[in-house]
């Protein structure tokens, strides 16, 4: 295959690579000097606007003050009574072009011309010119005003002021002419540029040792490092925050959130961008308040739904706090893994237990054998078939929710060991709920009531289903008790009459039990039992009856 590159596309492709080339090479130069050359590119700027006003301001300044002076010689001429007499003698000009050179002389101008009504001069610096009509238009002066502004004349081009001349009955017979050359004007600007270019260079040598102060501290302040550095870091930055595994939400010194990682996002429920917000605006009180404390042990805080395990850092710079860090772990998932951990050990320990029991028993059935007592061996059998700890518990027939059925059997067969006898009430009713609600809400109340219970107790459970998919979850246990004044605190998250276990620190369950409950628009309460302890009850609304109810 052939290709073949035109001279128009090969230039191009050539001023392209150039442009290329160019522009890498600005890139390469530090950031140091590209700030100096900004800036000094800046102040050249605006010196050399600012020197071309002041110019032009001078210039005019200059023209005003030549003006003001040739009308004041224009006008003295023009009502000398010896000029105005003169018009009315057969020769004007041997009385007026005398009085005229004085004049010209005595105000250091150019020229003083006279002129008559028909505009033919009677008075000239070269006196050649008498007596010749003028070169430039009269028609102004003649017609009684006053006429300023730069012509070219017989002297050349001059900044000129023309003014009638009057007879005593008020009449125009004549105009005064007094001018000076614009090469005379630019001479008396130029007189005064070099002090002007000296103030602008010692402004500009100013500005370039500012220029320069400026850019070495910028460049103190970014750490000597290049944009594409602060880039490359920026990047870095954002890319291992928002891939750590823990949420983080940094907080400045005036309250104001800084930075929030994806994690942060997702366990604290937050929605948009919200950095740059005051933090109380955007964060959960109890998360307010951990974030406030400061704490540098990681303490349990309940953000929603969820059961947090934070910490707060002081974030410093220099040796001064700038702000704070908060970093936060899902203690929801931690905690389910460690109850699955806890529950397998218990169901793992019965079982043992289970297995030495059986295997005693397998020893006295083969020992009555031997002994030739089969009558024993078989009464020993049905009473230990009576006793099986696996034996099947009849749930209400109006359970099917297969996980609420999984939970209660799971429940009975660890608290039968501890001696707890858990009774499901036979007219409870439990569809299937895909939310996972129930499971949440009944696990947490019966763990709550087999702790409260202690050995050798009863938990009674009932269940019950509204005609519009409601729920109610009835828990009661045979402890202690909750006292009246308490009851209104134990739904608090951190509020438990149990003692702490480090990470697995109690006080949670049943406020979480309690948000679930408003979320799905109904509530929780605590009341004294007919068993003799507490009385958990809690009541979950469909999202189309809560709609409904609105």
């Amino acid at each position: 295959m052939v290709i073949l590159v035109t001279a128009p596309a090969a230039y191009l492709a050539g001023g392209l690579r150039r442009q290329w080339e160019t522009c890498d090479m600005f890139h390469r130069i530090p950031l140091r000097y590209q700030l100096v050359a900004l800036q000094l590119g800046i102040v050249l700027a605006v010196l050399t606007a600012v020197g071309a006003v002041t110019i032009r301001m001078q210039e005019q300044q200059l023209r005003d003050a030549y003006k003001g002076r040739l009308i004041g010689v224009a006008e003295s001429v023009a009502q000398l009574p010896s000029v105005i007499h003169a018009f009315g003698t057969p020769s004007p000009a041997q009385t007026i072009q005398p009085i005229a050179e004085v004049i010209r002389q005595a105000s250091n101008v150019t020229y003083v011309v006279v002129t008559d009504r028909h505009g033919v001069r009677q008075s000239h610096p070269n006196p050649a010119e008498i007596g010749r009509p003028v070169s430039t238009d009269p028609s102004v002066p003649l017609s009684g005003e006053i006429y300023v502004g730069t012509q070219t004349g017989t002297l050349g081009e001059s900044w000129r002021v023309k003014v009638p001349i009057f007879d005593a009955a008020g009449a125009v017979i004549g105009s005064a002419s007094v001018g000076v050359l614009e090469s005379t004007l630019a001479a008396d600007l130029h007189e005064d540029m070099p002090q002007l270019f000296g103030w602008l260079l010692g402004a500009a040598l100013l500005s370039s040792l500012g220029a320069m102060y400026v850019s070495k501290l910028v460049w103190r302040r970014i750490y000597k490092l290049e944009p594409e550095d602060i880039a490359a870091l920026l990047e870095t930055r954002d890319a291992m925050l928002h891939g750590l595994g823990e949420g983080l939400v940094a907080v400045d010194a005036d309250g104001r959130i800084a930075l929030v990682n994806d994690e942060a996002r997702r366990l604290l429920a937050l929605a948009g961008d919200i950095t740059g917000t005051p933090a109380a605006a955007s964060l959960e009180p109890a998360v307010l308040r951990l974030l406030s404390a400061g704490s540098a042990t990681e303490e349990l805080v309940l953000s929603g739904e969820r059961i947090l395990l934070g910490k707060v850092n002081a974030a410093t710079v220099d040796g001064r706090e700038v702000g704070k860090v908060l970093i936060l772990r899902d203690r929801t998932e931690l905690h389910t893994v460690l109850r699955d951990r806890d529950g397998a050990v218990d169901v793992t320990q019965a079982l043992r237990a289970q297995a030495h029991e059986f295997a005693n028993k397998l020893h006295v059935i083969s020992g009555l054998l031997e002994l030739g007592k089969q009558d024993k061996a078989i009464e020993y059998l049905g009473r230990s078939h009576n006793d099986a700890v696996f034996a099947n518990r009849p749930l209400a027939p109006g359970i099917t929710d297969h996980g609420v059925q999984a939970l209660l059997i799971a429940k009975s067969t660890v608290c039968a060991e501890r001696g707890i006898e858990i009774i499901v009430s036979p007219d409870s009713l439990c569809s299937a709920d895909d939310s996972g609600d129930v499971i949440t809400v009944l696990g947490n109340l019966i763990d709550n009531a087999v702790d409260a219970a202690g050995y050798d107790s009863t938990v009674a459970i009932r269940l019950g289903e509204s005609a519009d998919g409601g729920r109610t979850i009835v828990v009661e246990d045979d402890g202690p008790g909750i006292p009246v004044p308490e009851r209104a605190k134990v739904f608090e998250p951190g509020v438990t009459s149990k003692e702490a276990e480090g990470i697995n620190s109690r006080g949670f369950g049943l406020a979480l039990v309690q948000r679930v409950a408003l979320r799905r628009g109904g509530r929780a309460a605590v009341s004294s039992s007919a068993l003799g302890g507490a009385c958990f009850s809690v009541v979950l609304r469909t999202k189309e009856a809560e709609l409904q109810k609105q």
